[in-house]
């Protein structure tokens, strides 16, 4: 069976944000979807160990910003591979408070919906939030990102507690490679990071000392050799 088969529905990537009394809290989200137009409404489907999840439940609110193409990585990593038990990942941000109480985020968003939650499923490992779209805004016209675009084209990792996480087999014939402890981003010297402006067939240890994950922007410490 060939999971890798899931990457062909198509996605979008978002930031999904609620609150818990004045705590504001948001993460990377890429399973969302209309359910009804009239009323208008909206399900979510949120990991049972995140930080979010619990706010969603707390509150029955939830903002959902739709990010566009232009997104940068450290972006999407800040909000996908970053806690908020650890961080308060809308700080410095720009962003504002919505018609509902929760952070709207503005930096690299098209548009963004509100939704009060009227139902909700446990689904094993995620939650299936469904909601009342109460607000909904157009910010600026641009190409949104998508799951297939962040994933395939801007070279991606998945988080373990997202719905499309499929654990990647490692092929035993490939040189070794170096990967980051807090997102999963595999650096292979053959390939460099050219965006960040490293050669390709940069050994690691030849990468300068503010060199930073493409993805989540973790340091050189945080990568461990590939065995």
């Amino acid at each position: 069976m060939n999971l890798k088969t899931l990457y062909k529905i198509s996605y979008g990537l978002y930031v999904v944000s609620s609150k818990k009394d004045d705590k504001l809290n948001g993460q990377i989200a890429n399973t969302i979807f209309q359910a009804t137009a009239d009323p208008p409404t909206m399900v979510v489907c949120l990991n049972n160990q995140n930080l979010t999840n619990e706010f969603v439940r707390e509150s029955n609110l939830f903002g959902v910003s739709i990010l566009t193409k232009e997104t940068p990585m450290q972006f999407i990593g800040h909000f996908g591979f970053k806690s908020g038990r650890e961080v308060d990942k809308f700080k410095d941000l720009n962003f504002k408070i919505g018609a509902t109480g929760c952070p709207i985020v503005l930096d690299y968003t098209l548009g963004y919906l509100e939704a009060q939650v009227f139902n909700q499923l446990n689904v094993g490992t995620h939650t299936l939030f469904v909601g009342k779209i109460v607000e909904a805004e157009i910010i600026k016209e641009a190409e949104p990102m998508t799951y297939e675009y962040y994933h395939l084209i801007k070279g991606g990792k998945t988080p373990k507690t997202a719905p499309a996480y499929i654990k990647e087999e490692r092929i035993a014939s490939e040189p070794t490679k170096y990967v980051c402890s807090v997102c999963g981003y595999l650096y292979d010297p053959a390939l460099g990071d050219p965006k960040s402006g490293i050669k390709p067939g940069t050994p690691f240890e030849e990468l300068p000392e503010n060199w930073t994950c493409p993805v989540c922007g973790a340091g050189k410490d945080a990568f461990q050799k590939v065995p």
